[in-house]
């Protein structure tokens, strides 16, 4: 909703201090006249700056914020903009921070709120706005009670996130219920006996940190199949093996939870699970290669897509593909899930017609998350765009996704990458924009359901590429932000943000590094997501979070 509203709401007691972007305004209205009829409290609310519940800003993933009125092409320059701080937590930064306007945090008062999870399992609230301050409320995760720890990177044989695993995924908020979905995992090494390792997912008050719905609920599942891991005609979920990265996903009052692996360690699968986000029982369960092996989830940190009607579409890596001759392995696919009854069904799919020389060539559909296009005109109308490991974008029509056909893809559109996609495209205007590794960021026009390359900017994005955010203010003062992080397999080094203005990419705005002495970053995780809210730029990284805005 981007139109200023004042309206009058007693929100103290369910943290509300805003409207969800993906909530109707009768709905909204009709709960908080609720609250403030329970409470007998009249509290006056200004609605003038879009929050940030979830990943790239919303459900069908645009990463684009269109309230944004400070931060234009004419202020965001070497001269006006910089580093203004940082929030100091405990650990490396890799899920995307959240914000949230005007919340009132008990005893302390009305803030815009930045919440931030880390490795070593904490979850921050900070004013957003005073970069350099603790944080209002700090929670840590870890059970002290039960000696519980962070998962060692070498426990997981995987030296990608180092050196501790704990919250990777980035979290989701439901402000209807002002709560906070975290996804977290620990370890507990006794000393006598083997090593236990557990995920939970954690229901956090947005005003307190507090645990709600009875949480944390321990994650665990099984489903019938002969795949690899399974026993006696069972394949069940190993909390150590299953490594979440892409985001959650909150779409009809259910909450979607998706894993990958760490590194590739055999025996994994591609999960999804569905959750009540209010008694966090478990709703639905789908393993996408129950009868084969791999087929993850992890989408360079970026999430799962979801459209207007709550259909889930999530893209699969290398694994077992059969559904086309009856069975039920999806690897290498884009799946569109929905949750009927108590299952996780398979409305339809994509998989591409060389699957098996992907898979066998590590070339993962999977490695970048979906975007869904909002409604285009002409016969494709709902289009989704996936990039891939294997340099290639697959335009899709969503409502006939064209299954799997050997002689040739059944979609609306292919275009080579000079390089692999990690990370996910960004939507504005009829634009998208994005960076593959290797390669310039690229401007692609939307054209009756078709991408044709407009421009590309003179910097290049090592591996793995950037996921672009984008501000405006609607359909003016575009700017798209980009990260370029480490690569894979390379030395520590610092961020380095970029502006462009996204009516002309061709050169950057500004970087960090044109100043480093005064705006360099900190040393960089991968897959980092800014975020812009309110004249600010926030990003991960070791240790902290980075804020940029203009400077005084």
């Amino acid at each position: 909703m981007r139109r200023h509203r004042e309206i009058f709401a007693a929100f103290v007691c369910c943290g509300l201090a805003t409207l969800n972007n993906q909530t109707s305004w009768g709905f909204v209205m009709k709960g908080l006249a609720v609250c403030s009829m329970a409470l007998g409290l009249a509290v006056r609310v200004t609605i003038s700056v879009a929050q940030v519940t979830t990943s790239q800003y919303d459900n069908l993933r645009t990463a684009a914020t269109l309230t944004e009125t400070l931060l234009t092409p004419q202020s965001v320059n070497l001269m006006r903009f910089g580093k203004l701080g940082a929030f100091k937590v405990d650990g490396a930064v890799y899920a995307q921070p959240l914000f949230i306007p005007s919340l009132e945090i008990p005893s302390k008062g009305k803030h815009d709120i930045l919440f931030v999870a880390t490795e070593h399992d904490s979850v921050y609230a900070f004013d957003a706005n005073r970069p350099n301050d603790p944080p209002l409320w700090h929670i840590s995760l870890l059970d002290q009670k039960q000696g519980a720890t962070t998962v060692p990177a070498r426990d997981v044989q995987c030296p990608f996130i180092q050196p501790e695993v704990g919250i990777t995924s980035t979290p989701v908020i439901d402000l209807k219920t002002g709560t906070l979905y975290v996804l977290a995992r620990t370890m507990i090494d006794p000393m006598f006996g083997s090593k236990e390792y557990f995920q939970h997912l954690h229901a956090l008050a947005i005003t307190t940190g507090m645990e709600k719905f009875d949480g944390p609920k321990l994650i665990s599942a099984s489903v019938p199949g002969k795949g690899a891991g399974g026993e006696h005609g069972q394949v069940r979920f190993d909390p150590l093996l299953e490594n979440p990265r892409a985001s959650l996903l909150l779409v009809n009052d259910t909450l979607y939870l998706t894993w990958a692996s760490s590194c590739d360690v055999d025996p994994y699968h591609g999960w999804v699970m569905a959750y009540d986000p209010q008694t966090l029982v478990q709703k639905g369960v789908l393993n996408v290669t129950p009868d084969g092996n791999q087929g993850g989830i992890w989408a360079s940190d970026t999430g799962p897509g979801a459209d207007t009607a709550g259909n889930i579409y999530v893209p699969t890596g290398n694994g077992t593909f059969d559904a086309s001759s009856g069975g039920r392995d999806y690897g290498d696919s884009v799946l569109k899930l929905a949750l009927q009854g108590s299952s996780i069904v398979v409305r339809d799919y994509f998989t591409p017609h060389d699957q098996a020389r992907l898979s066998d060539g590590d070339a993962d559909l999977g490695s970048s998350g979906p975007l869904l296009l909002p409604d285009q005109p002409g016969p494709h109308r709902h289009l989704l765009l996936q990039p891939t490991k294997g340099s290639m974008i697959y335009v899709i029509d969503r409502d006939q996704m064209g299954k799997f056909r050997p002689d040739g893809d059944a979609i609306v559109q292919r275009i080579r990458m000079a390089g692999g996609g990690y990370g996910a495209m960004a939507y504005w205007n009829g634009h998208v924009f994005f960076a593959c590794s290797d390669d310039f960021l690229r401007d692609y026009a939307v054209k009756n359901g078709q991408l044709i390359l407009n421009r590309y900017s003179n910097t290049r994005f090592e591996n793995p590429g950037a996921t672009p955010s984008i501000s405006a203010n609607g359909k003016k003062d575009a700017i798209v932000w980009a990260i370029a992080t480490k690569t894979w397999n390379g030395a520590e080094r610092p961020a380095i943000l970029f502006a462009f203005d996204a009516n002309n990419v061709e050169k950057p705005i500004y970087a960090s590094e044109q100043n480093g002495s005064r705006d360099r970053a900190g040393m960089t995780t991968r897959f980092v997501i800014p975020v812009i809210a309110n004249g600010r730029v926030y990003f991960g990284a070791r240790g902290e979070v980075e804020v940029y805005g203009l400077l005084k």
